[in-house]
């Protein structure tokens, strides 16, 4: 297949973006790319600061390969200095250290996690510490005087704190002028990033200005929405799909969303060129796509990606055996619990001593909620007790499953 032309690209690269600064420059580099056959170096920088990635964070890498299918040179960005110091984004708090032993490990799990979606022989791997590491005590101060306070001051989460007297590291100042000096190492001509890395992406334009070179055209990316629709993806929030999850928990996750998030997950995640999804759009908007088949062929596109067409397949079918024929797993857990002397359980206890339910009050509410079943039957008394028998299958969901086996006490 050969290069797309200037229009093909500038449509895929617009795809799911919020922010380009600025496409006239970005135009004028792609041309130049063509006329020239040299391919635009497009850097994005991860922080290895937790060993596993979620779907939330392939939409960078997503964008990446947009950008290597068309011909363009990929780097892949390893924050393993940065992440020494820690992403001040988002904090009113300065973050935990992480250990350089946690940074390696971590490091070495996104390497293999990332040529899941990127092209291994046409992907740069970089680590920020290369040329951080080296750099001299005047070197850094003249780094540090790129910038000023009132600057650093104008980036949202450093003002709130200083607003609100919270305590601002001379440390955290730093992290923003290093991501810029990332840019001059590699002389970046894109630099992508989530809509909360503005400040620094731009940050780096002035410093590539300052060092004499052609500053980068800025693409900033949404963050994605987690399952709930709501609030971004978050392992902390419990909304995330997982990148090393089973084909089987993968399927299911992404089979739980809303049709409006499923257009949103196609727009970002998806294989699928623009006007593809453009034409699914239409014929979901016609009543000629039914909107549960195109969410299952999302959710196998993206385990396939992960697991392989056969990973895919057993997902699928582990999807309808449960949720549609409603099967039980095969592979359910056993839990033992005691049998009471009446005979009869209290369900939100039993749901918390199983772990089903973090605490007795979660419980109540997703019984009241309709979301639990009890040997299939749905249960919506929060007070309910349930008949204590030798066996109880408990269904949460649509994907967590627990046998109870009850036991007597002598």
């Amino acid at each position: 297949m050969g290069t797309p032309d200037l229009e093909q690209q500038l449509r895929e690269i617009r795809r799911g973006a919020v922010e380009i600064i600025d496409e006239g420059e970005l135009r004028q580099r792609l041309q130049r790319s063509l006329r020239e056959e040299r391919p635009l170096r497009v850097k994005a920088g991860f922080d290895p600061t937790a060993p596993d990635l979620h779907l939330g964070h392939t939409v960078l890498i997503q964008k990446l390969r947009q950008f290597q299918e068309a011909g363009h040179q990929v780097i892949f960005l390893v924050g393993d200095f940065t992440a020494l110091i820690g992403d001040p984004t988002g904090r009113s708090e300065v973050r935990r250290p992480v250990t350089p032993e946690e940074i390696a490990d971590n490091a070495r799990t996104y390497e293999t996690q990332i040529f899941k979606i990127l092209d291994r022989e046409r992907t740069e791997i970089a680590f920020n510490s290369t040329w951080m590491g080296a750099m001299t005590s005047a070197e850094m101060i003249g780094l540090a005087a790129s910038s000023t306070v009132a600057r650093m001051l104008e980036r949202d989460d450093f003002s709130k704190r200083y607003r609100a007297g919270l305590p601002i590291h001379i440390h955290e100042f730093l992290y923003p002028l290093i991501q810029g000096y990332d840019s001059v190492a590699l002389r970046a001509d894109v630099e992508l990033g989530g809509t909360d890395q503005k400040f620094n992406l731009l940050v780096g334009r002035e410093i590539q200005r300052a060092r004499g070179q052609e500053p980068q055209v800025v693409l900033t990316m949404p963050l994605l929405e987690g399952l709930d629709g709501k609030d971004k993806m978050s392992k902390t929030l419990g909304n995330y799909v997982g990148i090393t999850e089973s084909p089987e928990e993968m399927f299911g996750k992404l089979m739980s969303i809303s049709d409006d998030l499923m257009m949103r997950y196609y727009e970002l995640l998806s294989d699928r060129t623009a006007a593809e999804i453009e034409e699914l759009r239409g014929g979901l908007a016609a009543g000629k796509v039914h909107p549960m088949a195109a969410k299952e062929d999302l959710a196998a596109e993206i385990a396939a990606r992960f697991h392989g067409t056969e990973g895919a397949e057993a997902g699928r079918a582990h999807f309808i055996r449960v949720h549609r024929q409603r099967e039980v797993p095969s592979d359910i857990e056993e839990v033992a619990h005691p049998l009471p002397e009446d005979g009869m359980v209290w369900l939100p206890g039993l749901l918390q001593a199983t772990g089903l339910a973090a605490s007795r009050g979660e419980a109540r509410r997703l019984i009241a909620q309709g979301g639990v079943r009890v040997n299939g039957e749905r249960i919506t008394d929060p007070e309910a007790e349930v008949p204590a028998r030798d066996t109880l299958t408990l269904q949460v969901g649509k994907r967590h499953f627990k046998r109870v086996i009850f036991n007597k006490t002598e």
